[in-house]
């Protein structure tokens, strides 16, 4: 059953952050309760232990804090990661964030391309997110146009789905 719950939570965040490109801290907590929670009363459907979510947690947390700290990921997508460390534990995490990666660098050269060629400018509105409600409606000069914290959930899923049978 905590698999499933997992699978919402992770849902839940992709549609977020693909509709808003940010992940508030009400979704991000509460994922992070439910993983502290199904580990508690012996729940955690990925056989995670407390030692394995703790260290993936914050080796989630801190990495992405760099990217943080130099201004290229949002705060959301750090808190996340944190929080997907809890359910997948540290030995999850590097397949979850090369594949959230890759999808996350194809995301931003298509983008990229059709600033370029504009040969579907609503497609390339689409990639760019929303306008910022913050800036009037004017994208701002260092925009976070990728939802990475979608990115992480997608890998994550496909890792549940695909990843955990070896």
């Amino acid at each position: 059953m905590s698999a499933l719950t997992c699978l919402l939570w992770l849902i839940c965040v992709a549609v977020y952050d693909f509709r808003k490109r940010r992940v508030p801290n009400w979704l991000v907590l509460s994922g992070a309760i439910l993983a502290l929670a199904a580990i508690g009363f012996g729940a955690q459907p990925f056989g995670v232990s407390w030692t394995a979510a703790l260290a993936g947690a914050a080796s989630g947390f801190v990495f992405l804090l760099l990217f943080y700290a130099t201004g290229l990921m949002g705060a959301g997508d750090v808190k996340f990661a944190g929080a997907l460390g809890l359910w997948v534990g540290l030995s999850a995490l590097a397949p979850i964030w090369i594949a959230a990666s890759l999808l996350a660098g194809a995301h931003g050269a298509l983008w990229f391309a059709l600033q370029r060629w504009a040969l579907s400018p609503r497609l390339a509105l689409v990639l760019s997110g929303p306008p910022s409600e913050a800036t009037g409606g004017i994208a701002p000069s260092r925009a976070r146009f990728i939802p990475y914290a979608a990115y992480l959930a997608l890998a994550a899923a496909a890792w549940m789905a695909w990843g955990r049978q070896s």
